[in-house]
């Protein structure tokens, strides 16, 4: 004889509170478990790399290549080098802002956050000692250069370009106005709070494109009306953002960064 007996299916699974109870319990304590070994397996490797820091912290401040190398391990588990998290797995808006002052407290003079604290005055006297050149616009590349020279305070400093950026980085809490762009190929930094029109941010693409644009050349090349284009190259020279040869048949607009780099 057949047996006819019917074996519970997932409704009547689903009409059993107690067992529903269960797997939700269950379900609840894996999440807990996972989230806490998480948070330990990234308090250790904050940890460890607390302690690579002040380990290496003479080679990290002296070697760009070495510097650049920890900032990407640093980077590749969401790290930041200049905003840590004090052993607790955080977004980066509800990170509590310890930062490698805090961290790294106990080590030797000379440590990362100090370095990084140290070029960012370096970059600000930069920035407002050419701010009459150019307008206050500046290629990152420049001031990496001009710090490695050491036109300021205290000598020059073996930088890179991401060391730079990171320096303006860690200005943003100031409110300071200094800004990272990008025109075309480059990366400028910006350290005045003017912010650039349309117009004026395509024109000073170009120019980092191509050195110099002409108002023709923006005529032809953007379908512009002379009074357009002309409004636009006046407004950056007023603001020392491009420098004006009037030597040809018509006027150049030049970038200041690429007649030095032309001059160089």
């Amino acid at each position: 004889m057949a047996n006819n007996r019917r074996t519970p299916g997932l409704s009547g699974l689903s009409r059993n509170p107690i067992t529903t109870a269960q797997y939700a319990s269950h379900g609840s304590a894996l999440r807990s478990s996972h989230l806490a070994s998480l948070q330990t397996q990234l308090s250790v490797f904050q940890q460890l790399l607390h302690q690579f820091s002040i380990t290496h912290a003479k080679e990290i401040r002296s070697n760009p290549s070495f510097r650049a190398e920890f900032a990407r391990m640093c980077n590749a588990i969401g790290v930041d080098p200049l905003v840590i998290s004090g052993g607790s797995m955080k977004k980066p808006a509800e990170q509590d802002g310890k930062s490698w002052s805090q961290m790294l407290s106990g080590s030797s003079s000379g440590s990362v956050n100090d370095f990084y604290y140290e070029l960012a005055v370096r970059v600000v006297e930069v920035c407002r000692a050419t701010r009459a050149e150019n307008g206050g616009m500046m290629a990152v590349t420049e001031i990496a250069q001009r710090v490695q020279k050491g036109r300021g305070i205290g000598g020059g400093m073996e930088v890179s370009e991401d060391d730079v950026l990171r320096a303006v980085k860690s200005l943003e809490p100031l409110a300071s106005g200094f800004k990272v762009l990008r025109l075309g190929s480059k990366q400028m930094v910006r350290s005045v709070p003017t912010e650039l029109n349309t117009d004026q941010a395509i024109v000073l693409e170009a120019v980092q494109v191509l050195g110099y644009v002409t108002v023709s050349m923006l005529q032809i090349n953007l379908k512009w009306g002379r009074a357009r284009a002309v409004a636009v190259v006046d407004d950056l020279v007023a603001g020392s953002l491009v420098w004006v040869d009037t030597q040809g048949e018509e006027a150049e607009f030049w970038t200041p960064t690429f007649i030095r780099e032309f001059a160089g």
